[in-house]
């Protein structure tokens, strides 16, 4: 039987109103707050890095204000 690797744990203090934000932009890709930040570090990584984009890992268009969706 493989073991998963171990995750790293931190303490991320984020201010409320992006908080809010992350968790409605999450809930329409079907993903945990703490998956879609970390979809989102690995994306800014990846593309700091020059790297090609994960295939199929598109972002649609995002609006924290539901009357602009």
């Amino acid at each position: 039987m493989s073991q998963m690797p171990q995750r790293k744990s931190f303490l991320l203090r984020i201010d409320p109103a992006l908080w809010s934000d992350l968790e409605t932009w999450s809930a329409q890709e079907l993903r945990s707050v703490n998956s879609q930040i970390e979809y989102l570090l690995r994306q800014a990584v990846l593309k700091r890095k020059g790297s090609p984009p994960v295939p199929g890992a598109t972002e649609p268009p995002f609006s924290p204000d539901p009357k602009k969706r």
